[in-house]
């Protein structure tokens, strides 16, 4: 079952780019469209989890919930749905896997921890991963500078992710009686209302691009799949396993999501692109390295009782 629900996740993280940019393309408002989407899905799972009692909704009124949710949600998001306008769903996906090498660089700069010599190797790999990625782009004849700051935007949403990701760790370890699955609804509640407010000031919302098919399509995978079903998935397998395993969907979502753009929506990738995307799954690999061993040791141990019983 955790094998089977692994899998699932991985496909469900790796096909959301290309959902998001299908969305874009179809006309759909970067900002309105996230906004919707994570408000519906906080909504959802906010109320299902009160409904089983392991909410309340007193909870909403925490500043923790507001602070995570301009990390996770409105930070992640609103820079990526934008620059998806520019860049292709596979160059967002393989740009989007260098938030474990902004968590290290983050934890390293802001709470001085060591850092190892194995994890800076990761940190430079992964950053000439993402030169060569940029590139082809770069050298372009036909260059648009808001490809360049698309791929930028991207880079500056992993920021406002490992930001969140380590002060999210800190609030589930403050609200240890309140079940996780309950935290990620609030703050997405957050940050998609954060969100809709940004597309009021910026977007001009007109319901004949938000009621293609594509863009309702689109809209209602990553509601259901994308918020709901995946980052459910993603904390049972951390209540099952542990935080590392789950985690590991950033070195294959990317891989999927590159093969999708260029299989099913035909976007266009250069063996530079591809170099590059590689290399930075190997920089975020060299990072996470020990955690990894870790985790294959443990499943190793438990996989050596199971074939004893």
């Amino acid at each position: 079952m955790v094998l089977f629900n692994y899998v699932l996740m991985c496909l469900i993280f790796g096909t959301t780019f290309l959902s998001i940019k299908v969305g874009v393309d179809a006309g759909a408002p970067p900002f309105f469209s996230a906004g919707i989407r994570f408000l519906v899905a906080g909504c959802i799972l906010f109320l299902w989890m009160v409904w089983k009692g392991k909410a309340q909704f007193s909870l909403l009124l925490r500043k923790e919930m507001l602070l995570t949710g301009i990390g996770l949600t409105f930070g992640t998001f609103a820079p990526l749905y934008w620059s998806e306008q520019y860049l292709s769903s596979g160059i967002a996906a393989v740009l989007s896997a260098t938030g474990p090498l902004m968590i290290l660089l983050l934890q390293y700069g802001i709470f001085r921890e060591k850092l190892p010599i194995r994890s800076l190797a990761g940190c430079i790999v992964g950053f000439a991963g993402v030169i060569i990625l940029l590139l082809p782009g770069m050298m372009n004849t036909s260059f648009n500078e808001f490809w360049l700051i698309g791929c930028l935007a991207v880079l500056l949403s992993e920021i406002f992710y490992s930001a969140g990701a380590i002060y999210s760790s800190r609030v589930i370890k403050r609200f240890q009686d309140t079940s996780p699955i309950a935290l990620n609804a609030a703050q997405m509640l957050y940050g998609g209302a954060m969100l809709l407010v940004l597309s009021l000031f910026t977007e001009n919302v007109h319901m004949n691009s938000i009621l293609t098919t594509n863009a309702i399509l689109s809209l209602l995978y990553l509601i259901i799949a994308g918020s709901m079903v995946a980052h459910t998935i993603f904390y049972w397998l951390v209540a099952k396993t542990n935080p590392v395993f789950p985690s590991t969907w950033l070195y294959i979502s990317p891989l999927i999501a590159l093969c999708l753009g260029v299989v099913l929506y035909h976007e266009r990738l250069s063996f530079l692109s591809v170099i590059g995307g590689i290399i930075i799954i190997i920089g975020t690999i060299l990072v996470n390295i020990d955690n990894l061993k870790q985790l294959i040791g443990k499943k190793i141990n438990v996989l050596g009782k199971e074939s004893h019983l």
